[in-house]
């Protein structure tokens, strides 16, 4: 009998993850040909998350969970999740209910055809505002302009992965993650399927504009170099202006001769413009050393304060 894990990552949903286990456990009783876990991840909630996982666990012996130290992100929770996780295909999905647990089987049956990863598209982004759904746009673009894997747009974690994928993604230990694109780089046979984006069924997202501000700038500088060789060309741009108005003063000194008092406007324009290009630039590099700096510390990617059922 095949083995199919869910892994949950899980930050303050303790009002959500009841109702996300009703509708598992219907699913889970529509495909009794297959073996469950339901892996649950706590990712350092202040609620009392961890204490419906508990309960859960005394109810049903095919859910599991893991409780985190501290609340190392969503990324890093997922990677518990995976390297704990024992099916032939593991699913990964939220669990604010926005991500409909009934796509599963359909997912399966992708599976058993052959295809190795099996992600779902958002066809609405239901509960979203309008601004954070164009910057969402305006992300993905800059992406695939950035990098050259494929980027998929409007997909997020929920997907499944067969046990090989899942081999491919526990060798991956980089600090700074970003999963979405991960799932890319490691290639194998994929498929999608759609969904309609529910609104959550409880609570508020936990991703407010500044962690997804870190999560995309997370994104560019894990997949791609482009922002070094973007601040290059500038710099060479703005290198070769200077030069040709350096000409032009000089030519201009020499034939009607230096006027002492104009272009004092000028030259502060130019200093000023010539300073913020190169603060951008260092801070471009900044971002680049500082994702070296985390890495070389060689720290654990997350740590474990209690696990049952793993």
């Amino acid at each position: 009998m095949k083995k199919i894990t869910i892994i949950i990552p899980c930050y303050n949903e303790e009002r959500s993850l009841p109702l996300l286990y009703e509708r598992l456990n219907e699913v889970r009783e529509q495909l009794p040909q297959y073996a469950w876990e339901f892996l649950l991840v706590n990712d350092g909630s202040r609620d009392n998350t961890l204490q419906i996982m508990r309960s859960l666990r005394s109810r049903d012996s095919q859910v599991c969970y893991i409780d985190l130290s501290r609340n190392f992100g969503k990324e890093r929770a997922m990677l518990a999740g995976l390297d704990f996780a024992t099916g032939d295909a593991v699913i990964i999905m939220d669990a604010d209910l926005q991500q409909p647990p009934e796509i599963i089987p359909q997912m399966l049956k992708l599976w058993e055809e052959g295809y190795e990863d099996v992600y779902a598209r958002r066809l609405t982004r239901k509960g979203e505002p309008w601004l954070r759904r164009q910057m969402s746009q305006l992300f993905y673009k800059l992406l695939q302009r950035f990098t050259r894997d494929d980027v998929l747009r409007n997909v997020g974690d929920f997907r499944l992965l067969d046990r090989k994928c899942v081999d491919a993604l526990k060798l991956l230990r980089e600090h700074e993650r970003y999963t979405k694109g991960l799932f890319v780089w490691i290639g194998y046979k994929k498929t999608e399927v759609t969904y309609e984006q529910q609104e959550r069924a409880q609570g508020n997202s936990s991703f407010g504009f500044m962690r997804l501000l870190t999560l995309a700038v997370d994104g560019i500088t894990s997949f791609s170099t482009a922002p070094l060789r973007i601040s290059t060309v500038i710099g060479l741009i703005v290198s070769l202006v200077a030069f040709f108005y350096m000409c032009y003063v000089l030519i201009k000194t020499i034939i009607l001769g230096g006027d002492p008092v104009q272009g004092f406007p000028t030259l502060i324009i130019v200093m000023l413009f010539l300073g913020g290009v190169q603060l951008l630039s260092l801070g471009i590099i900044g971002e680049y050393l500082a994702r070296i700096f985390n890495e070389t510390k060689n720290r654990p990617v997350y740590l474990v304060r209690e696990k049952e059922g793993v």
